[in-house]
């Protein structure tokens, strides 16, 4: 079983930042990728960055420019750094993931408001 423990969210205005910090415990191990999935209200969840093991990373094309994801190996945890927020970020975000290539755990969610 792995833990995740989201934090960072909150409002922010339009152009502002915010970072969220996710932090993983427990059989850590065989560990393909960590990222972040966004789920605003009567939309599905969609991915916002991952990064692999191996430090590759995918974003999603809405927020490539602003946002970047990375990752610090000694302490278990994946970071989000957004910048450039805007409205339409709007959204609880949850850290994700993916070990031995197909099972996926989630973190409790961190909400992020973005006002105009």
């Amino acid at each position: 079983q792995v833990q995740l423990v989201e934090s960072g969210g909150g409002l922010v205005q339009a152009g502002g930042s915010l970072r969220l910090s996710c932090a993983a415990s427990g059989r850590m191990f065989g560990i393909n990728a960590m990222g972040w999935y966004r789920q605003a209200p009567g939309k599905q969840r969609e991915l916002v960055a991952a990064i692999t093991s191996g430090g590759s990373t995918n974003y999603a094309d809405s927020v490539k420019g602003r946002f970047t994801i990375s990752r610090d190996n000694a302490k278990n945890t994946v970071y989000l750094q957004m910048n450039g927020l805007k409205p339409e970020d709007t959204a609880v975000y949850y850290c994700n993931l993916r070990q031995d290539y197909y099972i996926n755990y989630w973190g409790q969610g961190t909400q992020v408001t973005v006002s105009s």
